[in-house]
């Protein structure tokens, strides 16, 4: 519940920022000169590129929301099963092990879209975003039966 609320604050508060520098933007445009035009429109083209990257952000995260909960439903999460040092942080080893399993069942369903999910949290525990991102997109196509790019 806490990653929900940093990502809605969070989103918040670039909504409030892409439209602080979208007012910019329109006044460097009113003011009329070459200058200030060019520098206006290049301004707004900032936070358009900015709502784009948070909607697809925000795409991502509810249709990775939407698969744990049906794995969730199905009995078929992850058990977390890793190894912690005492300060509490995922043991490298136990990571690296689990991720060899992951990967093996992978390699043996590889059109199954939950084991791809597994797949991504064990790329996530191991500290490898965009490998987990690209895991979870994997994933999430395969469950909406759209076409996977290898």
């Amino acid at each position: 519940m806490g990653a929900k609320i940093t990502y809605a604050v969070t989103a918040a508060v670039l909504v409030v920022y892409f439209v602080l520098v979208g007012s910019r933007g329109v006044m460097l445009i009113q003011s009329g000169t070459l200058l200030t035009v060019t520098f206006g429109v290049a301004v707004l083209i900032l936070p358009v590129i900015g709502i784009w990257f948070l909607w697809k952000n925000t795409q991502f995260v509810q249709r990775a929301n939407r698969l744990a909960a049906e794995l969730d439903s199905e009995g078929g999460l992850p058990v977390d099963e890793l190894k912690r040092t005492p300060a509490g942080r995922i043991d490298r080893d136990s990571a690296d092990e689990v991720f060899a399993k992951r990967k093996a069942e992978t390699e043996d369903a590889p059109e199954d879209w939950r084991s791809w999910f597994r797949l991504a949290v064990a790329y996530h525990d191991a500290r490898d975003t965009p490998r987990a991102r690209k895991a979870m997109q994997h994933a999430i196509a395969l469950h909406d039966g759209k076409p996977v790019r290898a």
